[in-house]
């Protein structure tokens, strides 16, 4: 471990481990195997290209996706490590010099898709060189019960047999305990004592808020604003609302891009790219877009739509503040999403226990919305990782949801939903219930139904919420094989009795307003909660500073100077601009402003190479804003 410490330090710039990486760093060094849970952010890829350099030999990498590959390899190569890649995006030549390096032991890392590593060639070719161990990145992908399954990924369990003294790391963000030992049979590792590490799912920096959809377009905007010059993820359920919202945004001044795979390649990997190398990107986008993403400042992630599951709400939503520094996970959902989704689920080809289990997560995710409970809590109770709550950064607990005793009125909706004879959506539900005479409510006769008119105490938005937050808590179904009409089941008979009650929450308040985030942040009027962010740790250890020391000390001039260097090199060299430098970074420089060498090596994230490649320039930039 002193070695493995002196190259952390020397390659990749840290003085020491992050929670959770010391102890799978040492166990892999010793040979070891195992399955490793850790959050994004909290440096996952340390824990295999760490004991890859200590180690004799090449470390493999099975990663799925051909831009994480490429986004990890040029960040390896600008910390002075051998690394590559083999997919398809090589021509013939190029694939067969890196096989000859990986031969000759010239590289300590080596990036290979699960497909390609599987083939008997690749194989081959790994069985005549030297390899230090396997990693196989988003190994949740080998679940079938988790949330985003691969076939592929089901033959790296043959791995174990073809390389039986390497040690193999599994590494994934997304795992529930069920799916955690699902992996850990699967990849063999129950088999030789492969241990499992998880350190928790909690994402500290982010801030979660979740809202009832009413303008989407206008909730968007405003939240949006409020992130004016940061770059941003908007997730939607359809590429037509893609282009959509993306067209919206940028007809009111948003740098905004669409991204979705209906799109002519050229123009989605140009959309992507201008994502990854610009600081005020906000990319619009379907689910297509985003786990081969390594871009540390994404600084929101927003959904209009409700993701499919709580599994993909909560990777979806970690792809903002990678870096640790202050990050936002917004959603505006409605009803017509859980029929949306209820209805591909039951529709689908999968096994009867497949949709089962597809359904569950659902209400989940749904409940989750509807919860007035911390929202940290109750993400982090589905994962098995305790919560106390009260976590101060989501919306439950900066401004508290109210709720009261909805079970009379949950009474009348199940009655009238009984009386119209359980085929009707919540639309007509609702105007039977406020006594409207539409055309259907006269075609079918409904004006004379004891129901007829009994809802006055709540207005048409408050019953559509009632409805949902009844869907959600599982007092009826929504029935997709009849247009979503509303029915009855065993839970209704329960609550029409009196035998149980009903609590419903009330529409969220305005948020009272509270200082802005940071200094870009654009006043909109937007009723969100503006709380300001605290840093999770000072700066660095060369002379740890406060927060408020930190906004006292950054020189923004020296700082903006440094970005504009930054990105040219960047464009110089053809990597996104965090290969160089993460903002991070560049924050501790110009508040610290180092004038030596050795006061830069003092800086998270510098290390031997990059002082080397990269000091100069850094050192003559300080110079000049320190005269």
């Amino acid at each position: 471990m002193t070695l493995a410490r002196d190259t952390l330090r020397a390659v990749f710039g840290y003085s020491d481990f992050r929670p959770g990486q010391g102890e799978i760093v040492d166990h892999v060094i010793a040979g070891g195997s195992g399955l490793a849970v850790m959050p994004t952010g909290a440096g996952k890829s340390m824990c295999y290209q760490l004991p890859a350099l200590v180690r004799e030999g090449t470390g493999i990498v099975v990663s799925p996706l051909i831009a994480l590959m490429q986004d990890q390899v040029a960040g390896l190569v600008a910390n002075g490590v051998s690394a590559a890649f083999l997919n398809s995006t090589l021509d013939r030549s190029d694939a067969y010099a890196i096989e000859q390096q990986f031969l000759r032991g010239e590289l300590d890392l080596l990036y290979l898709a699960p497909e390609r590593i599987m083939n008997p060639r690749t194989l081959d070719l790994l069985g005549r060189g030297s390899i230090a161990l396997l990693a196989i990145d988003e190994a949740h992908c080998v679940s079938q019960w988790g949330h985003d399954f691969r076939p592929e990924y089901l033959q790296l369990s043959e791995l174990a047999g073809r390389f039986p003294e390497t040690p193999r790391l599994a590494l994934t963000a997304t795992a529930d305990p069920r799916t955690q030992q699902e992996i850990m049979a699967r990849l063999g590792f129950n088999d030789n004592g492969g241990s499992l590490f998880v350190s928790g799912f909690d994402r500290p920096n982010i801030r979660y808020l979740v809202r009832e959809r009413k303008n989407p377009k206008a909730q968007l905007l405003a939240f949006v604003r409020r992130h004016s010059g940061e770059s941003g993820i908007v997730y939607a359920a359809t590429r037509k609302r893609v282009e959509e919202f993306a067209a919206y945004l940028v007809e009111k001044g948003v740098n905004a891009l669409p991204y979705h795979a209906g799109l002519p390649d050229d123009t989605r990997h140009e959309n992507q790219r201008r994502f990854q190398a610009d600081d005020a990107v906000v990319i619009v986008a379907t689910v297509a877009f985003g786990m081969g993403v390594d871009k540390p400042d994404v600084r929101f992630v927003a959904h209009i739509n409700l993701p499919k599951s709580i599994e993909a709400y909560y990777q979806e939503t970690g792809r903002a503040g990678r870096d640790g520094e202050p990050a936002e996970a917004w959603m505006a959902f409605g009803l017509q999403d859980l029929v949306l989704l209820r209805r591909f689920i039951d529709e689908s080809d999968a096994p009867l226990e497949q949709k089962r289990l597809e359904h569950e997560r659902l209400n989940t995710l749904v409940n989750f919305c509807e919860s007035s409970d911390c929202r940290r809590r109750s993400l982090l109770r589905y994962f098995g990782d305790p919560h106390d709550g009260q976590c101060g950064n989501c919306d439950n607990c900066i401004s508290p949801a109210e709720t009261f005793d909805a079970t009379t009125a949950a009474q009348k909706a199940l009655s009238c939903i009984y009386r119209t004879g359980q085929q009707f959506g919540v639309g007509h539900l609702v105007d039977v219930l406020l006594g409207k005479e539409t055309e259907k409510v006269e075609r079918f006769r409904h004006r004379g139904l004891s129901t007829f008119g009994i809802g006055a105490e709540l207005s048409a938005s408050e019953w559509k919420r009632l409805f949902r937050q009844l869907i959600a808590a599982g007092f009826c179904d929504v029935d997709s094989q009849r247009y979503n009409a509303i029915a009855l089941n065993a839970r209704s008979r329960d609550l029409l009795r009196g035998e149980t009650t009903f609590h419903a929450r009330k529409e969220a308040r305005p948020a009272k307003k509270e200082p802005t985030r940071r200094r870009r942040t654009v006043a909109n009027g937007s009723s969100e909660p503006t709380a300001a962010f605290t840093l999770r740790k000072p700066l660095g250890p060369v002379g740890a500073i406060s927060e408020g020391e930190a906004r006292e000390l950054l020189d923004e001039a020296l700082f903006d100077a440094l970005r504009k260097w930054r990105t040219a090199l960047a464009s110089k060299r053809g990597v996104p601009p965090y290969v160089i430098f993460s903002n991070r970074v560049l924050k501790h420089l110009a508040a610290h402003k180092p004038l030596s060498s050795e006061e830069l090596l003092e800086t998270p994230g510098i290390g031997q190479a990059k002082l080397t490649q990269f000091g100069p320039a850094v050192l003559e930039l300080i110079r000049q804003h320190s005269t």
